[in-house]
């Protein structure tokens, strides 16, 4: 079987002849087009910076007016209201806003782990050294809103319910979507715990802030509790933006491939370089992170059937409503444009 570095490199020539390859032509008046995205600078989400700084958007005739906001469900709400036409968030809880009639789709993937690091505050080292320990506690979970939890409080839910801890045994409150008040919500005891994001995470942990209780970035360790690899990060749009705009959802998706493919065949110092980030400790972080975490993107922005049945069996473990029972995951989930994979 061929490496993974070498399948890489081959389907990124091939992309290269369909032009996807890196000597990109800018288009020279691009098309504007807005994405809510939970933010800034969390690692599931990369791509779409990413995508902004190399210019794999104006190589498909776009200009990404990336719009941060506090998580996925706001990020969902914001394109729902038609600030924009497209968002980004966690899969499992745009299924929700579907289940509840919301007119989303997925159109494109970016990660194919849960990517999350649950965290605990300092001061309770002694007294919480398993998630069953969190039983009783407060948990900051990110993007409450209305039609869904978000993704990492499902996921918080599910894992809470492996090792026996009620749903009703835990309290949650919002936390946001930035290292800054993540970081403020630990540090004034305000949560006990955070089902945190990297490279906030890291940086917490290197502060004393938190430390790490439990890692959710690993392929390995994604298979073992979710049954296969899981797609959490993607790209969603509405019904109308699909049957209206297709030719804007193609462009869109094709500017996050290219950038996939980009990430898969260029190292974390490139990616940090090309960042261009002015503060130091962020910067610091994401490398060290990087480093260890690249293979947390999917290599070719194509989707999943092994992913997206991984999210259909974490729905039915943690909504346990007769809609979400009878849901069908891959309604949702348009690859028409990114295409599909094994």
């Amino acid at each position: 079987m061929q490496s993974r570095r070498t399948w890489a490199l081959q389907w990124g020539a091939s992309l290269a002849v369909a032009g996807f390859g890196s000597g990109w032509v800018r288009a020279a008046s691009p098309e504007r087009v807005s994405i809510s995205v939970p933010g800034p600078g969390n690692l599931l989400f990369l791509p779409i910076t990413l995508a902004s700084k190399l210019g794999a958007d104006r190589a498909e005739g776009l200009e990404l007016d990336i719009r941060y906001v506090g998580g996925g469900p706001i990020a969902f709400r914001d394109m729902l209201e038609r600030n924009t036409d497209f968002s980004a968030g966690g899969l499992a809880a745009l299924a929700l806003q579907r289940i509840s009639g919301k007119p989303v789709q997925c159109v494109a993937p970016l990660t194919r782990v849960p990517a999350y690091t649950l965290l605990v505050r300092a001061d309770l080292r002694q007294r919480v050294k398993t998630v069953a320990d969190l039983s009783g506690r407060v948990i900051g979970v990110k993007g409450q809103a209305p039609g869904g939890r978000s993704t990492t409080q499902l996921f918080t839910e599910f894992v809470l319910a492996q090792s026996g801890v009620a749903v009703q045994r835990v309290n949650y409150v919002p936390v946001g979507q930035s290292y800054d008040s993540q970081h403020a919500a630990l540090g004034s005891g305000t949560v006990d715990a955070i089902m945190g994001d990297e490279p906030f995470a890291t940086r917490m942990v290197r502060d004393k802030v938190a430390y790490a209780l439990a890692d959710y970035h690993e392929l390995r360790t994604t298979r073992t509790l979710l049954g296969g690899l899981f797609l959490n990060g993607h790209i969603a749009t509405r019904d109308d933006v699909v049957s209206q705009r297709p030719d804007l959802v193609g462009r869109v998706v094709a500017s996050i491939r290219r950038t996939l493919v980009w990430m898969e065949q260029h190292s974390a110092a490139e990616m940090i370089a090309t960042l261009a980030l002015d503060d130091a400790a962020e910067r610091a972080a994401l490398l060290e992170v990087l480093k260890l975490r690249k293979d947390i993107y999917s290599p070719d922005g194509r989707i999943s059937s092994e992913q997206v049945a991984s999210v259909q069996r974490f729905l039915r473990a943690t909504e346990l409503s007769p809609d979400s029972q009878r849901f069908e995951l891959a309604s949702m989930v348009n690859a028409r444009w990114a295409g599909s994979a094994a």
